[in-house]
């Protein structure tokens, strides 16, 4: 069922989640791994040029924190580490497709 919002609580809500995709790459990391696709490490530190490894390994532990990202490491010399959306991270695709699709009915004409 849903939260019944008052225009306060869901401007708060909308701005607080806004916080949990804040930041130059976590956007980008999420849709690397949109589609239910698992990652390793070393492949997002390919696809996402200009990143550092200390910045990814800071992103991916926020995600991870944040219950957006499973990071999953088998037992392994050297170690193998997978990152994946959680089931609630890949419910986001739905909503960054809405921003996308809104944002292209932008017009020139209102600014």
């Amino acid at each position: 069922m849903s939260t019944p919002y008052t225009p306060e609580s869901a401007a708060a809500d909308v701005a607080d989640t806004m916080l949990l995709l804040e930041g130059r790459w976590k956007l980008l990391i999420i849709f690397h791994l949109f589609d239910g696709k698992v990652r390793r490490y070393s492949d997002l530190e390919r696809r996402i040029p200009g990143i550092s490894q200390k910045m990814l390994a800071q992103q991916l532990r926020r995600l991870e924190a944040d219950g957006i990202v499973i990071r999953t490491v088998y037992p392994e010399v050297p170690p193998k580490v997978e990152y994946q959306l959680s089931d609630w991270g890949q419910k986001l695709c739905p909503a960054l497709d809405a921003l996308l699709q809104w944002r292209e009915q932008k017009t020139d004409s209102t600014g």
